[in-house]
Protein backbone atom coordinates (compact mmCIF):
# COMPACT_ATOMS: atom_id res chain seq x y z
CA UNK A 1 0.00 0.00 0.00
CA UNK A 2 1.23 3.60 -1.11
CA UNK A 3 -0.33 6.39 1.03
CA UNK A 4 -0.27 9.89 -0.26
CA UNK A 5 -1.47 13.40 1.24
CA UNK A 6 -1.27 16.51 -0.97
CA UNK A 7 -1.01 20.09 0.44
CA UNK A 8 -0.79 23.54 -0.69
CA UNK A 9 -4.18 24.14 -2.28
CA UNK A 10 -6.05 27.03 -1.42
CA UNK A 11 -7.26 30.60 -3.37
CA UNK A 12 -5.20 32.51 -5.71
CA UNK A 13 -6.28 35.39 -8.22
CA UNK A 14 -5.71 35.04 -11.53
CA UNK A 15 -2.15 34.90 -12.59
CA UNK A 16 -0.87 34.26 -9.44
CA UNK A 17 1.07 31.07 -8.28
CA UNK A 18 0.94 27.74 -6.36
CA UNK A 19 3.08 24.93 -5.32
CA UNK A 20 1.06 21.72 -4.57
CA UNK A 21 2.98 18.81 -2.56
CA UNK A 22 2.03 14.97 -2.15
CA UNK A 23 4.12 13.42 0.05
CA UNK A 24 3.97 9.51 -0.27
CA UNK A 25 4.92 6.97 2.32
CA UNK A 26 4.37 2.78 2.61
CA UNK A 27 5.70 0.99 -0.28
CA UNK A 28 6.54 3.95 -2.42
CA UNK A 29 9.40 1.81 -3.92
CA UNK A 30 6.59 -0.56 -5.36
CA UNK A 31 5.35 2.71 -7.57
CA UNK A 32 6.44 3.35 -10.97
CA UNK A 33 5.53 6.83 -11.70
CA UNK A 34 3.39 9.78 -9.66
CA UNK A 35 0.56 12.07 -11.60
CA UNK A 36 -1.32 14.68 -10.67
CA UNK A 37 -5.12 15.18 -11.56
CA UNK A 38 -7.89 17.37 -11.04
CA UNK A 39 -11.78 17.36 -11.36
CA UNK A 40 -13.45 20.95 -11.21
CA UNK A 41 -17.44 21.24 -10.39
CA UNK A 42 -19.66 19.17 -12.89
CA UNK A 43 -16.69 17.47 -14.61
CA UNK A 44 -15.03 14.41 -15.06
CA UNK A 45 -11.16 14.06 -13.57
CA UNK A 46 -8.87 14.79 -16.19
CA UNK A 47 -5.19 14.52 -16.65
CA UNK A 48 -2.82 17.06 -15.50
CA UNK A 49 0.97 15.48 -15.35
CA UNK A 50 2.87 12.90 -14.71
CA UNK A 51 6.73 12.37 -13.26
CA UNK A 52 8.58 8.40 -13.55
CA UNK A 53 10.41 7.98 -9.82
CA UNK A 54 13.73 6.78 -12.11
CA UNK A 55 14.52 9.06 -14.66
CA UNK A 56 12.22 12.00 -13.87
CA UNK A 57 10.61 11.09 -17.10
CA UNK A 58 7.36 13.99 -17.71
CA UNK A 59 4.33 14.26 -19.39
CA UNK A 60 1.68 17.31 -19.46
CA UNK A 61 -1.61 17.72 -20.71
CA UNK A 62 -2.07 20.23 -23.19
CA UNK A 63 -3.72 23.11 -21.74
CA UNK A 64 -1.13 22.86 -18.45
CA UNK A 65 2.43 22.15 -20.02
CA UNK A 66 3.50 25.65 -20.57
CA UNK A 67 2.23 26.66 -17.02
CA UNK A 68 2.81 23.83 -14.58
CA UNK A 69 5.81 22.15 -14.16
CA UNK A 70 5.80 18.79 -12.08
CA UNK A 71 9.32 17.04 -10.39
CA UNK A 72 9.96 15.01 -7.55
CA UNK A 73 12.31 14.76 -4.56
CA UNK A 74 12.96 11.03 -4.52
CA UNK A 75 14.98 11.43 -0.90
CA UNK A 76 11.77 12.74 0.38
CA UNK A 77 9.18 10.29 -1.36
CA UNK A 78 7.77 14.14 -2.16
CA UNK A 79 6.12 15.28 -5.32
CA UNK A 80 5.38 18.61 -6.25
CA UNK A 81 3.39 20.44 -8.71
CA UNK A 82 4.67 23.92 -9.42
CA UNK A 83 1.48 26.34 -11.07
CA UNK A 84 1.80 29.31 -12.81
CA UNK A 85 -0.12 31.94 -14.94
CA UNK A 86 -2.80 30.28 -12.97
CA UNK A 87 -6.31 30.73 -14.55
CA UNK A 88 -10.23 30.69 -12.92
CA UNK A 89 -10.74 27.52 -15.29
CA UNK A 90 -7.71 25.73 -13.31
CA UNK A 91 -10.08 25.78 -10.18
CA UNK A 92 -10.68 22.40 -9.22
CA UNK A 93 -9.81 19.67 -6.40
CA UNK A 94 -6.60 18.33 -7.54
CA UNK A 95 -5.37 14.78 -6.53
CA UNK A 96 -2.27 13.37 -6.09
CA UNK A 97 -1.89 9.50 -7.76
CA UNK A 98 0.70 7.04 -7.67
CA UNK A 99 1.34 3.99 -10.50
CA UNK A 100 2.93 0.92 -10.61
CA UNK A 101 2.55 0.42 -14.53
CA UNK A 102 4.20 2.44 -17.38
CA UNK A 103 0.36 3.72 -18.46
CA UNK A 104 0.20 7.73 -17.48
CA UNK A 105 -3.29 7.44 -17.17
CA UNK A 106 -3.94 4.37 -14.71
CA UNK A 107 -3.42 4.40 -10.81
CA UNK A 108 -2.92 2.24 -8.14
CA UNK A 109 -3.25 5.09 -4.98
CA UNK A 110 -5.04 8.29 -4.61
CA UNK A 111 -4.62 10.78 -2.05
CA UNK A 112 -7.94 12.79 -0.90
CA UNK A 113 -7.09 15.95 -3.04
CA UNK A 114 -6.83 19.20 -2.24
CA UNK A 115 -8.91 22.74 -3.30
CA UNK A 116 -7.05 25.17 -5.60
CA UNK A 117 -9.52 28.28 -6.17
CA UNK A 118 -8.71 30.64 -8.95
CA UNK A 119 -10.36 34.40 -8.72
CA UNK A 120 -10.93 36.58 -11.65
Amino acid sequence: QVQLVESGGGLVQAGGSLRLSCAASGRTFSSYGMGWFRQAPGKEREFVATITWRGSRTVYAEHVKDRFTISGNNAKNTVYLQMNSLKPEDTAVYYCAARHGTSIYEYDYWGQGTQVTVSS
